[in-house]
């Protein structure tokens, strides 16, 4: 998985004589990003990024920008019946979604808050002066950016390296043993739009797999040796049984796959 780069978003709430403030991690999606390989690295679920970024499916695209979590910073005086109405959300969530076994919480704790549009909250200030600050920060920021960038040469190649072996554990789900062939939408005459509706001429790197769905359920996703992670976003008049069409990008790429015989794990 490449170098994440993360982006800090902040959204501000007026909340009767205070304010409240809610902190958000965003991340832009990469090549080769899958939704799993980001939730493994934020220590999150896919289920939680498709419900925080309201997505119909588990299929991102490069430069796509996801949110990762919200955190709320406890304040004096605050409970969890306060936060939860505040935020409109159910205290057993704010427990389930931080494992807290009691509804005691102390000042400074942070805590993981789900589904707020910070978006929203950020459009909604009409404060020139928080504006001011926003545009303060962003500024002291970028030096700590730049000096972020002359690291990156390592940080990729440690992140490249526990990619590679996190591509090497066995993920958890149901395997089968399949006949796997490739194909590409850059050809004359293709449309290169999924039965899904994965648009692959405009997503050329999008992983997509073909399948039956007798065998694997159409829209789950999937890990494929050799391939890696991917969608099984679409159908074949060819695809029978226990065999797969992987998407790649060129003809050439088709061609240097060939026939394999792989294993792949249903994911979800």
């Amino acid at each position: 998985m490449k170098k994440l780069v993360a982006i800090i978003a902040t959204g501000i709430i007026i909340a009767g004589a205070g304010m409240t403030s809610v902190s958000a991690e965003e991340y832009q999606v990469e090549k080769g990003d899958s939704l799993w390989d980001i939730a493994n690295e934020y220590n999150t679920t896919v289920d939680d990024l498709v419900e925080i970024n309201a997505l119909k499916s588990t299929v991102i695209h490069p430069k796509q920008k996801l949110f990762i979590n919200e955190t709320y910073k406890v304040e004096k005086g605050d409970t969890l019946i306060g936060i939860g109405d505040e935020f409109d959300v159910a205290v057993d969530d704010i427990k389930s979604w931080n494992n807290l076994d009691s509804d005691i919480i102390v000042i400074g704790q942070e805590l993981k808050i789900n589904g707020v549009n910070i978006d929203q909250q950020q459009d909604n200030q009409p404060a020139k002066a928080e504006k001011a600050s926003a545009s303060e920060e962003t500024q002291k920021a970028e030096p700590k950016t730049e000096t972020t960038k002359k690291a990156e040469p390592k940080t990729e190649s440690d992140d490249s390296n526990s990619a590679e072996k996190a591509e090497n554990d066995s993920p958890d789900g149901k395997t089968i043993s399949v006949s796997a062939t490739a194909y590409t939408a850059d050809c004359p005459g293709c449309s290169g739009v999924t039965s899904t509706g994965i648009d692959l001429n405009a997503n050329p790197d999008a992983k997509v797999i073909a399948v039956d769905p007798n065998v694997i359920p159409l829209g789950s996703e999937v890990y494929v040796e050799g391939y890696g992670r991917a969608v099984a976003g679409d159908v074949g008049s060819g695809i029978n049984g226990n065999e797969i069409d992987v998407h790649v990008g060129s003809k050439s790429e088709a061609n240097t796959w060939g026939v394999k015989t792989v294993n792949v794990t249903i994911l979800d």
